[in-house]
């Protein structure tokens, strides 16, 4: 269920294929021109997903440095002969 204040307003494909992102989602999140955007298919949905190239940077960064602790968690365990936990 989507939480009301994650819906700006709506857009219209134009012509060329533009689409115009609502002025609150612009201000709200940090977009501004000349921003780079990754722009994906939803991969089970009809829909796209926008992101700034840099937070996706950024969340991946993350994620990898988590990954590599949960690895290091894990081998440690059956180092010691325990099972992982799960």
């Amino acid at each position: 269920m989507l939480s009301e204040d994650m819906f700006y307003g709506a857009a219209t494909v134009g012509e060329r294929g533009q689409i115009v992102i609502p002025a609150d989602a612009r201000n709200e999140l940090g977009f501004h021109p000349g921003d780079k955007l990754l722009v994906m298919r939803h991969p089970v949905h009809t829909g796209l997903m926008i992101f700034k190239l840099d937070g996706v940077r950024a969340f991946l960064d993350e994620f990898h440095g988590q990954l590599k602790r949960a690895e290091a968690a894990i081998a440690a365990t059956e180092a010691e002969g325990g099972e992982p936990s799960q």
